[in-house]
Order: structure tokens, then sequence, then C-alpha cells
């Protein structure tokens, strides 16, 4: 009988339906408050970066930059996601986070209002990005402030880079050449 229901439940229930979710399965909301699909990004490469204006790492918001102008005419994106998870570096508001990123460091890739990145309060997207069991590749817990998680057209995660690494590393750089 258990295998006449299953049979019966896999040709009724769509393919998929029990698939893992990615990328682009999930919705966020932009530095302003709008609400932003991460399926608008399909076809692209994307490198996302949870960030803070008050850390020793901030400085890469330049080299982050820098890697935008430089690929994002060749299907490539940041994403930035601001968030205040490591000794309180990034305590302002989304306006003041949004000022800081254009005044300071010319900012013009994505920049997403501000998420918790772990935590009992860890936003779904970083849920997914740092767990093996829901983006099926490997546990990726945020260490600190800029860490890069990449992912590729198809909105499947494809790798990480630590905090540390600079943007512009060749891991980086390779990744979005395809090399």
């Amino acid at each position: 009988m258990k295998t006449i229901i299953f049979l019966t439940l896999s040709v009724l229930i769509p393919a998929g339906v029990f698939a893992q979710k990615n990328f682009h399965d999930f919705e966020v909301n932009d530095i302003n408050g709008n609400p932003v699909k991460l399926s608008d990004f399909k076809g692209k490469k994307v490198l996302v970066v949870n960030v803070a204006s008050k850390c020793g790492l901030t400085p890469q918001y330049a080299q982050l930059q820098e890697l935008y102008e430089k690929y994002k005419d060749k299907n490539f994106v940041i994403i930035a996601f601001p968030a205040n998870n490591f000794l309180e570096q990034e305590p302002g508001t989304n306006a003041e986070i949004k000022e800081f990123c254009t005044v300071n460091y010319g900012v013009t890739f994505p920049v997403m209002s501000k998420i918790s990145v772990k935590g009992k309060d860890i936003s779904t997207l970083y849920e997914w990005l740092t767990k093996k069991e829901n983006n099926g590749v490997t546990d990726a817990p945020v260490q600190w402030n800029f860490q890069k998680f990449m992912i590729n057209e198809n909105g499947e995660f494809a790798g990480f880079a630590n905090p540390k690494e600079s943007p512009l590393s060749e891991k980086i750089t390779g990744w979005i050449e395809g090399k």
C-alpha cells in the first residue's frame, strides 16, 4: 500500500516541488525598502557581500566598486547587504548607509536593506547561503563583515571568499572570468 501511495504521489506532484531553493527564489528589499526579486539577476554571476561602515575592512567598498565597474557589462553584479552582526559596526539606518556608500565610495552596485547575517534572526537568504543543507554545496557561516558569496548564472551557490580576501583577488576575478 505504501508503494502505491508513493507512486501515486510521485506522478501527481509536479517535478521540482521538492527541489532545493536557489538564489533566484528569494526576494529582498533594496536600501530604499523596495522589493527586489533575485530572479531578476538570472543569467548573471552575483557576488553577495555583507557590509558594514565602521569596520577595518570597510575600505573594501572601493575594491568592490572597482570590481563592479570592470565587470558590470559582462553579466556580473555585486549585491551588498549591510549587517550589524559584528561589534555593532553597521549601526546606521538604511538612509544613513546609502549616504555613506555614495559619498565615501561612490557605490553604484545594488545595496539592499540592512539584515541579519547570523544568529537567531538570520535572514532566510543568509540561511541558504551559509548552510550546506540549504545551498547543497557547503557550510559557510559568516565569519565577519565583507564575507563574499559567489552565485552562478543559474542561481546556484558557487563558492565563497573569506572577509579579508580582496574582492580583486584571483579567486574572485578568475571565477567571474570563468578561469
